[in-house]
């Protein structure tokens, strides 16, 4: 019996590097844009980099966070050719369910980005560029995280398409710290709105 399990092949191979500098960039967009944001929010930081240009401060922003996920979603991929494929992830019926995922996936992305436009997108609300209406349409009546869940989908997608488990391990990874990420974003965003409405309010009965 030990025979057959020390010959058995592993699901996943930890000896190999890129598995945890995969893991490391994804802990560490969310933590990095979270951070940034913060800064940005309570001393201005980016704004005063670029000479009190708050709105290329913040396209400055969304395009090191779209970088970072490009070089993210490298970092995933090389890490899955590193490691073993499993036989129940290399089914005939396995690939269509992953170009189903990321089709979805993609969708949700896209058209969030679409309905939020690069500020909405990239946190400009943290430069105070804040919308007027909360944005109700699809895919916002679908999810109130269209990209995070998105990204997920399309991490699990490549994961099966790759067949290796270690994927799908590391696309759990990506929904937890969207989750935790969340848990810090929700209420920061909505303390944000909150106190535009009380600084309106208040200059209604100043008037």
């Amino acid at each position: 019996m030990s025979r057959i399990l020390s010959s058995s092949p592993a699901v996943i191979d930890f000896s190999q590097r890129s598995l945890y500098i995969s893991a490391l960039s994804i802990a560490f967009n969310p933590t990095f844009w979270n951070i940034v944001a913060r800064r940005e929010y309570h001393h201005k930081t980016l704004t005063h980099l670029f000479n009190h240009r708050s709105q290329l401060a913040c396209y400055a922003l969304a395009l090191t966070i779209f970088s970072l996920g490009l070089f993210r979603d490298a970092l995933f991929e090389r890490a899955l050719r590193h490691q073993p494929t499993h036989p129940l992830l290399t089914q005939p019926l396995v690939p269509y369910v992953a170009y189903t995922l990321l089709a979805l996936g993609n969708i949700l992305v896209l058209s969030s980005t679409w309905a939020l436009g690069i500020t909405g997108t990239y946190l400009g609300d943290y430069f105070g560029f804040l919308m007027d209406e909360p944005v109700t349409s699809f895919p916002f009546n679908i999810t109130g995280a269209p990209m995070y869940y998105g990204s997920t989908m399309s991490f699990v997608g490549t994961a099966l398409l790759y067949g290796r488990p270690a994927g799908l391990v590391l696309a759990g990874e990506v929904l937890a710290v969207y989750l935790v990420a969340l848990s810090y974003e929700d209420p920061f965003t909505s303390e944000i709105y909150a106190k535009r409405e009380r600084e309106r309010r208040a200059g209604k009965k100043t008037e």
